[in-house]
């Protein structure tokens, strides 16, 4: 990523503590268990530790350590029965959703050798988890849980976690980093339009307006021509382009690529959203030729870019890249009604990560189809009989946002070969009633792409966004 960001994970456990002074073998049995627990956090988030909560004051405690680090998200492991009392102060000023792990330590009783603390200690899966969202629920908390054991491991248990820090990972990029809106949406595509002030309160995405001139001059101060010719280099070794390509050839776009990279890191932009509709001639013309190119490789590094001015499509494409490491624009281009398959793809930036069929391709056409002018095009192939997910991000008349899903699968067999990326793509519910549900699912006309089933992940991702989601087929 050209611009880092680390998930706050807020971690505590909880105990009874009327069972310690009756049972002190409980006390550095819960303290080895909670400490086995914390491992299991993935190193690629921020653990903000709340520590082993036996008390309401503990737990307030607690609550203020998550708050001022302003966490995405909180993990919450049962050690045994433990009041609600021991849980609501750390999380009652929280709007993020509590994640309950219910993780027995052993996986079957020996039941004539268990005492009471050994049942309280080892056994007890817990009969606190209802009481527990009961009151999140009354106060109006997002939740979710896990059940599992310790003993021989649980893979199912370490996943869910690994999966809930890496949506809680979408949360942090959005408060992190900030939106470029270049330009302005293509003009009377109206689905795109967006108010950003509304963004801001329902997504935490701010957005940053820039303007085309000052975007002409971005490299005006590069004169590194080591750094140049290294990213050169780097665009040769990601693009295959129609009839060979040299250094010198791509040399101005490397040089505009290396700026996008510093103005990226400056900015601290996740998130790009541009469209030109100038005249297209001298500097203006030089870079927007080359535009496509230029911003997939800033998707290749992270950063969304999305073309046609579309905001919420650059947001789908970030939240895909962050969990599933691929995020390509998309749309619906055509049906093969004899082979029961929708084509989806799109031209313009795409990325190179996705491109697992074959390298990324770009070729010189002299007119971009409905755009200003012309330049490069670049083509990617995604995996073929590979699960494909998609997102759209739309909203209702009240601007509340939603995201609207589906899976299918991307069939090898003959695919468009214009420069633009497209995908062969077999839904369980069959061509024709995939577009008639998406369709009338309202999302904008564009949706991101990414390589794999994700669809579990998004709905981590939706609940901690507090936005509904349209789950289409799987």
């Amino acid at each position: 990523m050209l611009v880092e960001t680390k998930a706050r994970i807020g971690v505590f456990s909880i105990a009874l503590g009327a069972y310690l002074p009756q049972f002190p073998s409980l006390v550095p049995e819960f303290q080895g268990q909670y400490a086995a627990f914390k491992k299991l956090i993935p190193d690629t988030v921020e653990m903000i530790d709340g520590g082993m909560v036996t008390t309401k004051e503990q737990a307030m405690a607690a609550g203020d350590k998550f708050r001022a680090a302003d966490v995405d998200l909180v993990i919450l492991q049962l050690l045994t029965y433990a009041t609600s009392y021991n849980m609501l102060p750390a999380v009652r000023d929280l709007n993020v959703p509590v994640v309950l792990v219910n993780v027995q330590k052993k996986k079957a009783p020996d039941y004539a050798a268990t005492d009471t603390p050994t049942w309280l200690g080892e056994l007890y899966a817990c009969g606190a988890v209802g009481e527990m969202v009961a009151d999140l629920e009354r106060a109006g908390k997002r939740h979710a849980v896990i059940t599992g054991v310790v003993e021989g491991g649980d893979p199912q248990v370490e996943h869910e976690i690994l999966d809930w820090c890496r949506a809680a990972q979408v949360r942090r990029r959005f408060r992190d980093t900030n939106l470029a809106q270049i330009g302005r949406p293509y003009p009377g595509m109206m689905d795109l339009y967006i108010d950003e002030t509304n963004l801001y309160h329902r997504m935490w995405l701010y957005t940053k307006q820039f303007d085309w001139e000052k975007m002409w001059a971005i490299a005006d101060h590069i004169t590194d021509e080591a750094a140049i010719r290294e990213k050169a280099q780097d665009i040769l070794d990601t693009f295959d382009i129609e009839g060979g390509g040299t250094v010198e050839q791509v040399w101005d776009m490397a040089k505009y690529v290396v700026a996008f990279e510093q103005w990226v890191k400056d900015e601290q932009l996740g998130f790009v959203a541009s469209h030109y509709d100038g005249f297209a001639q001298g500097v203006a013309g030089k870079l927007d030729s080359m535009l496509i190119p230029a911003f997939s490789m800033l998707i290749k590094q992270g950063t969304a870019c999305a073309v046609e001015g579309d905001i919420k499509v650059a947001m789908a494409m970030s939240i895909l890249k962050t969990i599933a490491g691929t995020g390509q624009l998309s749309e619906m281009y055509s049906i093969d009604f004899n082979e029961d398959i929708c084509i989806i793809g799109h031209s313009g930036s795409g990325d190179a990560d996705i491109s697992q069929a074959r390298k990324p391709t770009m070729k010189i056409v002299p007119v971009f189809h409905g755009k200003t002018g012309g330049g490069y095009l670049t083509q990617f192939y995604p995996p073929t009989d590979t699960p494909i997910t998609f997102l759209g991000i739309t909203q209702d008349k009240d601007g509340h946002f939603k995201f609207v899903v589906a899976e299918g699968v991307n069939e090898k067999g003959p695919i468009f070969m214009f420069g633009d990326t497209n995908m062969r793509m077999r839904f369980t519910c069959g061509a024709r009633e995939f577009c008639n549900q998406w369709s009338e699912a309202g999302p904008t006309h564009h949706m991101a792409a990414a390589a794999g089933r994700h669809i579990d992940t998004i709905l981590k991702v939706a609940k901690i966004f507090d936005v509904p989601v349209e789950v289409i087929t799987r």
